[in-house]
């Protein structure tokens, strides 16, 4: 079978006018290989002139267009690979071999079925419609699906060498999550009521704001969880403890009360024997007073007007 490798006035113009470095057709393959980049950014494409790319030895970008598909383009790309800001709602077709990062995000995917298994840096698929992350390459040095509708990380690669960013999605758990993350592990803003899944390995920080179960509580259980424990054990130990510290204050509060009661009751006693002292020394000075002086003194306070 013959390969069919002449290309058109148009699509050798259009090489020449994007490739960096030089461009041929290998006769083996019938594919375009380039030693060097190519770099179509933000050219307003709906295609890539039909033209069907093999290996390119250095970097492919062909984002910021109108692309609706990645058919056509490398096979294998040596550095990294970018179709951001297209209107892809697939990868198939796309290179199944980056030697850097791949950058897919923002977009109209729904799945990442057609992605390469292995990514030499890292992989990008933020602010798309992802549901699911089966198909997703796994071995990267960084992930991030943050801004999509994800319920599940079911597909996600189990060790990430970097960070792995999974906010801004639609997640009651963690579960199908990478279980060795090198970096900082990011999960705010999404719908998290359980940490079943969680990392049992992360290097960097634990980010878990804006969730319906408060961010100082979700970091107690994984702290809990990172000692071996499961997510029910960790999140049982937690509720005992705080259980524990509320009886705690309860006891200490009834005691507080108790000696605030009794140092009451002993100042009321104190209270008592003043008077108590008081009304026995004036008992004992009316005694000595006798009915004529009393009779005296009526009668000078009736001169004075006091009983008038």
């Amino acid at each position: 079978m013959k390969l069919k490798t002449a290309l058109t006035k148009k699509q050798i113009d259009f090489l020449n006018k994007y490739t960096k470095g030089r461009w041929k057709i290998n006769s083996k393959t019938g594919l375009v290989d380039i030693e060097g980049d190519f770099d179509c950014y933000n050219k307003g494409l709906k295609t890539l002139e039909g033209i069907k790319f093999g290996v390119v030895k250095g970097d492919f970008s062909c984002s910021h267009n109108q692309l609706t598909s990645l058919v056509g383009t490398p096979q294998e790309v040596g550095g990294y690979f970018s179709c951001s800001n297209n209107l892809l709602t697939s990868l198939e077709g796309a290179p199944q071999k980056v030697g850097g990062n791949y950058c897919c995000g923002r977009n109209l995917l729904t799945s990442l079925v057609g992605a390469p298994q292995e990514v030499g840096g890292n992989f990008l698929c933020s602010y798309n419609k992802l549901t699911s992350l089966v198909g997703a390459p796994q071995r990267v040095e960084r992930f991030d699906c943050q801004h999509n509708k994800l319920t599940s990380l079911e597909g996600a690669p189990q060790k990430v060498g970097g960070v792995f960013q999974c906010s801004e999605n639609k997640l009651t758990s963690l579960e199908g999550a990478p279980q060795e993350v090198g970096g900082w592990f990011g999960c705010e803003c999404n719908l998290l009521t359980s940490l079943v899944g969680a990392p049992k390995k992360v290097g960097g920080n634990f980010l878990c704001l804006k969730n319906p179960i408060p961010e100082k509580a979700l970091k107690l259980i994984w702290e809990r969880m990172q000692t071996g424990v499961s997510y029910y054990i960790a999140l049982a130990s937690l509720k005992k403890e705080i259980l524990d510290e509320k009886q705690k204050d309860i006891e200490e509060k009834q005691k507080e009360m108790e000696e605030k009661q009794k140092e009451i009751e002993e100042k009321i006693k104190e209270k008592q024997k003043q008077i108590g002292e008081i009304n026995s020394k004036y008992e004992t000075v009316l005694a000595q007073i006798g009915n004529d002086d009393l009779a005296k003194g009526a009668s000078l306070l009736g001169r004075f007007g006091v009983y008038s």
